[in-house]
């Protein structure tokens, strides 16, 4: 790419906000240039706004420090200073309805991290390993928004990237009923223990919304576009629980499944193994070059020793095993704050600019 596109960061100064403009610092194709926030930061330069509340471990970039923070309110003067935008906002679903909607239709992409317009039925929700077909539903939602170059694209919630991948690999077997008990970071919460104590040493057995979404929303990804819109599949049928734990970064997945067919053992670890996808296939820039691995130890996939995996976009596998009750049991991790939501986000807009949805105003 001979100019970097010019990207705008919605909701910049949380934790979401702080990772997408983090990744971006070297991207080889995207250059941060805006930065915008509630009206409360704006005015402010991006390290004054932040302030003590920058969370992540490596510092903040030097070249975003002084960039002036906008008021994400200010729809199309941030608009004019971008090529797309990538979404964080911290709002009610509502209002994030809104205001994605008011970028798009502004003619400026918006590729989201949040859930508001997950189940926008001309929306696509998008793992790009798995259903990059599904942005094929864009030109749809174009003509309902009357834009030639806007458009809202979103990637799943963080809960499902560590038991989706395997079940996708796995499609030919015919996966019909699925149990997952997730345990989930802190940083799924937007939190470090610095701001949660009473996380340490404790475990929650609740995440407001969450078990919904862990159970409806591979099934979107396993939709089918019809109409104009993206149907979604009937099966497999999913029962799952969340619990958050003492992690700061990972999500874990205990996960058992019956098939139709009879796969054995060595069947589903090729399957995991070999599986690729499109981003492999472009050798897009944050793309994992094995997107899911298998672990042999009895004791991984461990979040210490493999949360970071493909630089954080890989899935791990492990602890595949028959199950007494169901035909397959297996282990899960996947890093909710990079795979499961900024580094996905950006994996979505390397293809969607590979692919000519996203580019230069």
């Amino acid at each position: 790419m001979e100019k970097k596109l010019r990207v705008g960061v919605l909701g910049a100064t949380g934790m979401v906000g702080q990772r997408f403009v983090s990744l971006l610092e070297e991207h080889p194709w995207f250059e941060v240039t805006t930065v915008a926030a509630s009206p409360r930061s704006a005015g402010k330069t991006y390290k004054e706004a932040v302030g003590g509340r920058w969370k992540l471990e490596t510092p903040m970039p030097e070249r975003v420090k002084n960039l002036t923070v906008m008021n994400v309110n200010e729809v199309e003067k941030v608009a004019s200073s971008v090529d797309f935008v990538f979404s964080a906002v911290d709002m009610t679903k509502e209002e994030i309805r809104a205001i994605e909607e008011a970028y798009a239709k502004a003619e400026t992409p918006v590729v989201s991290n949040n859930s508001a317009h997950r189940w926008t039925p001309d929306v696509p929700m998008v793992i790009p390993e798995i259903n990059p077909e599904h942005f094929e539903v864009i030109p749809f939602q174009r003509k309902r928004l009357n834009t030639e170059r806007g458009f809202i694209a979103v990637k799943p919630n963080c809960s499902i990237q560590s038991y989706t991948p395997a079940l996708s690999a796995w499609k030919e077997f015919e996966p019909y009923e699925v149990v997952a008990t997730t345990y989930q970071a802190i940083s799924g919460a937007g939190k470090t223990f610095k701001d949660w104590p009473e996380m340490v040493g404790n475990v929650i057995p609740y995440i407001g919304g969450e078990e919904e979404k862990s159970e409806q929303e591979p099934l979107r990804i396993w939709g089918r576009l019809e109409g104009g819109v993206i149907v979604k599949a009937k099966e497999p049928v999913i029962t799952c629980q969340c619990i958050r734990i003492p992690v700061l970064n990972g999500h874990t997945a205990a996960v058992f499944v019956k098939f139709r067919k009879c796969p054995s053992k060595e069947q589903l670890i090729e399957r995991l193994t070999q599986y690729r996808g499109l981003p492999q296939e472009l050798a897009l820039p944050s793309a994992p070059k094995q997107f899911i691995r298998y672990l042999e130890e009895n004791d991984r996939p461990q979040v210490t020793l493999d949360v970071d995996y493909e630089n954080g976009m890989g899935v791990s596998i492990g602890r595949l095993r028959e199950d007494t009750v169901y035909d397959w049991k297996f282990v899960g991790l996947s890093h909710n704050t990079l795979r499961g939501a900024a580094g996905g986000a950006v994996l979505c807009a390397e293809l969607l600019t590979k692919q000519g949805y996203i580019s230069a105003k």
